[in-house]
């Protein structure tokens, strides 16, 4: 039986991804690497542990152990963690790791750190390859169709959302009247969206797209119920997300709350 490794992020995807992959025969290894990891995934697989994230070292090691041949890392881990004072205490591989690196971007550290689980004989597999039924195909999913106004917006901050994601800063833009309320940095979505609302007052759209170069092993945006949750704190009235660049979690259930708060959704 192949070995099937998850390191896992917090939200509902790492559950969906361990539910597929042993479907599909794989024996699964869940690591949850930060706090809030989704309370279903260590009943999901059939082996799980909690190793902090700075501990490259001992997840490497662990998965070895467990004669790991494939890793999907899944779920998510914001760039904020690294900068919180004792989230994080770095082990010898992830301090030498950091050390080589030319900056601090996120496919930077993710490209790294997938090289060196790599050069211990294990492979990075496509995120989506045990979920592509959660890639969206075009079109709208809700009942309400985005009005004229609300598609010019959709328009302009998918544009947005690729230029950002070109830069390596973030995927998601938070938008209004065709100007940008808020770029997604360090601090997530979901913050991203909060803010965005506050300073559009309201009545704002949210485009969520993957990167123009994007590397499938990791970092492949999402948008669930969580995030549908921001957007009606935030007053947004619709989303765009990129067909075959997002994942779309829970879909039934992110679908319903969306319509129940009147938001519209766009796949592109």
């Amino acid at each position: 039986m192949e070995v099937l490794a998850i390191l896992s992020g917090v939200g509902h995807l790492p559950v969906e991804v361990a539910l597929s992959a042993k479907s599909l025969g794989y024996k699964v290894v869940a690591v949850g690497l930060v706090p809030g990891i989704d309370e279903e995934l260590p009943s999901s697989v059939d082996i799980y542990y909690d190793i902090n994230v700075g501990k490259v070292g001992k997840i490497i090691s662990t998965l070895k152990k467990n004669n790991v041949t494939k890793v999907t890392m899944i779920g998510k881990v914001t760039k904020e963690v690294l900068y919180k004072i004792g989230a994080i205490v770095p082990d010898l591989t992830a301090i030498k790791i950091l050390a080589s690196l030319p900056d601090r971007k996120d496919d930077t550290i993710m490209n790294a750190i997938v090289a060196e689980i790599e050069a211990n004989g294990m492979e990075v597999m496509d995120q989506t390859l045990l979920i592509k039924p959660l890639l969206p195909k075009p079109g709208v999913l809700t009942k309400r169709k985005p009005t004229e106004a609300e598609l010019a917006d959709m328009d302009f901050g998918f544009e947005m959302a690729k230029a950002i994601g070109g830069l390596d800063i973030g995927q998601t833009v938070v938008v209004k009247n065709q100007a940008v309320m808020a770029v997604e940095a360090i601090e997530g979505t979901d913050a991203c969206i909060l803010r965005g609302g506050y300073l559009g007052k309201g009545g704002v759209i949210v485009a969520k797209t993957a990167k123009p170069n994007q590397d499938q092993r990791f970092d492949i945006p999402g948008f669930g119920t969580k995030t549908v949750e921001s957007m009606i704190h935030a007053g947004a009235t619709g989303i765009i997300i990129e067909a075959g660049g997002a994942l779309i979690v829970e879909r039934e259930k992110t679908i319903a709350l969306a319509e129940k708060h009147n938001i519209t959704i766009l796949v592109k």
